[in-house]
């Protein structure tokens, strides 16, 4: 029996099976005030870009989301039963020392008209979105989806670290902004990708801002990294 190709998209089905275990943790596990829903499409590629500052901002943001989605998530996570839980609910794994198979899946997701959820900042910090890497605007300028910038606030406060689960029906924010059109015609293909993923940034740290003012709940002050024994 052979499996999967390694640049095919992960099964939509699966994704529907984690958006429904991702609503549960979202909204049963914890309390989930989501705010913009409406701002994603209802079908058609599209990319939900999200600031990240916690262990649950993913499954966070696959329960906020209105459409089953499909996260990119570092490889480190896929062991266990973590793994498999990641596996069955259709994320997709990304090797952070050359993540060409998770682009190539992620793609894959969206010429078939699916919803990628991705983190631009690339590790969990303290969530000002101050750098994007380029991995979001190839996918893109690549797939020519709109991008849906979303803020996370409330799922690490300051003094947790980045591995820490909030407890039980612990309050979160989820605000999800109105689409970003970042594909440039204009310019050669790499400083296309460039200015997409400044735009990114740009709107998602912008939309941090805004749903802090909005809501009261501010990013934690430390980027959460573990004291040194």
């Amino acid at each position: 029996m052979t499996g999967r190709p390694q640049d095919a998209a992960p099964s939509a089905r699966a994704a529907v099976w984690g958006h429904q275990a991702g609503r549960f943790l979202a909204h049963v596990v914890w309390r989930t005030r989501v705010t913009g829903a409406e701002h994603v499409p209802a079908d058609g590629p599209v990319l939900l870009a999200a600031n990240h500052v916690s262990a649950i901002d993913g499954p966070l943001l696959v329960g906020a989301s209105p459409r089953p989605l499909h996260v990119m998530v570092k490889q480190e996570m896929f062991t266990g039963l973590l793994g498999a839980y990641l596996r069955s609910a259709g994320q997709i794994p990304v090797d952070r020392t050359g993540g060409r198979t998770a682009l190539q899946q992620a793609l894959a997701v969206l010429r078939r008209g699916g919803a990628v959820g991705i983190f631009p900042e690339g590790n969990r910090g303290n969530g000002a979105v101050e750098s994007a890497r380029a991995g979001i605007a190839w996918l893109a300028v690549q797939s020519g989806a709109p991008v849906v910038p979303v803020a996370i606030l409330g799922t690490r406060r300051t003094g947790e670290d980045v591995g820490h689960v909030p407890g039980l029906r612990r309050t979160v924010h989820v605000q999800i902004g109105a689409p970003v059109h970042v594909v440039r015609t204009d310019l050669p293909r790499r400083q296309a990708i460039a200015a997409a993923a400044d735009d990114v940034r740009t709107a998602l740290a912008d939309l941090v801002a805004d749903a802090q003012e909005r809501t009261g709940v501010r990013l934690p002050e430390d980027d959460g990294a573990r004291p040194l024994p």
